[in-house]
């Protein structure tokens, strides 16, 4: 497996936005997406973690670079303040739930 872990701050009062964002992304059906999480900060409440799984490492980048993706990553945009730090990486152990 194959994923992301992004660290990133949203905007006051857009965080039913982003989980919305989120929701709709679920629904796509992209080929080789397994899951995400989305960590709220205690501390604080805009800083966010979100964790990202794909299939393998060739799935993850064919969504990443796809025109589909850059639209829905634009659209994630608005409730951002400033662009996430991306962490990508192999998935070496994974529990199921």
């Amino acid at each position: 497996m194959y994923g992301t872990v992004a660290r990133f701050m949203v905007k006051p009062g857009t965080e039913q936005k982003l989980r919305q964002q989120l929701v709709e992304f679920e629904g796509l059906n992209v080929p080789g997406y397994i899951g995400s999480m989305l960590y709220k900060m205690d501390e604080n409440a805009n800083e966010y973690y979100m964790a990202v799984v794909f299939r393998d490492k060739d799935a993850y980048f064919t969504n990443a670079d796809s025109p589909e993706q850059d639209a829905r990553y634009r659209q994630m945009l608005e409730v951002m303040e400033g662009e996430p730090e991306w962490h990508d990486g192999e998935i070496i152990y994974a529990r199921p739930m």
